[in-house]
């Protein structure tokens, strides 16, 4: 069977399963078998998935219909995620997806941090497979994704960039959460009351057109991608979604009207520098005590599917994209800082 027949089977597999489980975490099914089979490791998919499934829960049934007008009253309302499902199912059935992207894009991507940005990271992994093929189980996958996004639509208090600092510098400036010991809602709601928190948003560098919003967004995920490695101890797992996040919209872009891209940077910085606010740890460690890349970046993501945690394989998916474009080891050794960190399922 070739590598797109295993994906679609392995989407049809997860079709059945809700986006959550175990009460909020993320379904995270969709999104690592996209990587495997992207990155050639396809032959594993479905030995993943046997174990990856017994964890999951059933997909959940709707009981009242989205109307398409009057919609925007069950924007953000996890109760209603068996509706938000069965709309979505026949948005992205009844005309083209492009068409239906392009019209709720703008609708979902200010709630970028829905459910800890789960919901844009696997609409970003959908989007990426159907340019690549179009066919029902990625249609179905699509939809999926939207309408988790839709029941879990979460905005984080934002500024539109209008400073001078490129990407990582703007992110080593984001300032720090007073209180980190609870659920990212009780986190992410301190960014209201956060000093310089508004400061820090702005000070990134703004976008002239479509092309430099591109730019910007591409060096948001090296840097945050970079900054993992030595700030993961931080929040091995949550950090993780800080360069995820930023990587799913970047892959959206070419399905996208080029009119969209400017705010979409703007909400993927937002995302990524509320997880930073968030999760970062006191201080960063030394360069001398975290690993160096010494494989390569197709031994690098073979290790990470070999340790089969969900996360670990999404970084590393979003990790190599960026050592190929940049050529940075250090996008390697934040995929080795993520095995030794976090334990394997």
């Amino acid at each position: 069977m070739g590598t797109d027949g295993t994906l679609d089977e392995a989407l049809e597999r997860l079709y059945r399963t809700g986006p959550e489980f175990g009460g909020r975490l993320s379904n995270h099914g969709p999104m690592a078998v996209e990587s495997m089979v992207r990155r050639g490791h396809a032959r594993q998919v479905h030995r993943w998935l046997d174990l990856y499934m017994r964890r999951l829960d059933e997909r959940p049934r709707g009981g009242c219909p989205i109307p398409a007008v009057g919609w925007r009253s069950a924007l953000g309302d996890p109760r209603r995620l068996g509706d938000w499902l069965a709309f979505f199912d026949r948005e992205v059935t009844e005309q083209p997806w492009r068409a239906v992207l392009e019209v709720w894009w703008p609708r979902l991507v200010p709630g970028i941090t829905a459910g800890a940005t789960h919901g844009v990271i696997r609409t970003g992994h959908a989007v990426h497979a159907l340019l690549a093929h179009e066919d029902g189980p990625r249609l179905a996958e699509l939809g999926q994704a939207l309408g988790y996004w839709a029941a879990r639509w979460q905005q984080v208090p934002s500024a539109a960039p209008s400073g001078t600092s490129g990407p990582a510098s703007a992110l080593a400036g984001v300032p720090r959460i007073a209180d980190q010991s609870a659920d990212i809602d009780h986190r992410l709601g301190q960014l209201t009351g956060l000093s310089g928190w508004p400061a820090a948003l702005a000070a990134l560098r703004p976008a002239a057109d479509a092309g430099q919003a591109r730019d910007l967004l591409a060096g948001l995920t090296t840097a945050a991608a970079v900054r993992y490695l030595p700030n993961a101890h931080g929040s091995p797992v949550m950090l993780i979604h800080s360069a995820t996040a930023p990587m799913a919209v970047l892959r959206t872009l070419p399905a996208l009207p080029s009119t969209q891209w400017v705010v979409s940077l703007h909400a993927a910085w937002a995302a990524s520098a509320a997880v930073t606010a968030a999760y970062a740890p006191a201080a960063p460690l030394p360069r001398h005590a975290l690993p160096t890349a010494h494989r390569s970046a197709e031994e690098t993501f073979a290790l990470a599917v070999r340790h089969q945690d969900e996360h670990v394989i999404k970084l590393a998916d979003t990790c190599l994209d960026v050592h190929r474009r940049t050529g940075c080891p250090d996008a390697l050794a934040a995929v080795t800082r993520a095995i030794e960190l976090i334990d394997e399922p």
